[in-house]
């Protein structure tokens, strides 16, 4: 019995160390990563005549912060289909300042239900204080 798992043991052992070999897919060309060049060093171009910014003075760059944000997002203006076109000719120019006049106390809106108005009516903060009640319960 104890030869049998002695025998058993040493032929596991030697099946797993066959493994590190170096044989069948493992045998491939690799990079070698000792072989690789080095760069030219960088180099001031002759033209060299920025300045550096004064402190308080106006950006010499032009665009705004937002402007800049829009661009990366969306990648700038693109050319509309007929279709979309269409729909936006349709649609008509919207007021300045619509999102105000939504706002309003006074403006008619569609009535969205009571769970609309309770979080339109919540009080602003950070909701640190915030309490959640179950109602009927």
């Amino acid at each position: 019995m104890r030869k049998t798992l002695a025998l058993t043991g040493a032929l596991g052992a030697l099946t797993l160390l066959s493994a590190c070999g170096s044989s069948g897919i493992f045998d491939r060309e690799r990079p070698d990563e000792f072989a690789v060049s080095r760069a030219a060093p960088l180099a001031v171009p002759p033209d060299f005549a920025l300045v550096p910014p004064q402190p308080g003075a106006a950006p010499t760059q032009g665009g705004s912060n937002q402007e800049e944000v829009l661009e990366a997002l969306f990648g700038g203006p693109a050319p509309r289909s007929a279709a979309e076109s269409a729909i936006i000719g349709a649609a008509g120019d919207a007021e300045l300042g619509i999102r105000t006049a939504v706002g309003d106390p006074e403006t008619k809106t569609l009535n969205k239900g009571s769970v609309t108005r309770d979080i339109i009516a919540a009080p602003e903060g950070d909701g640190q204080n915030a309490q959640a009640a179950i109602p009927g319960a």
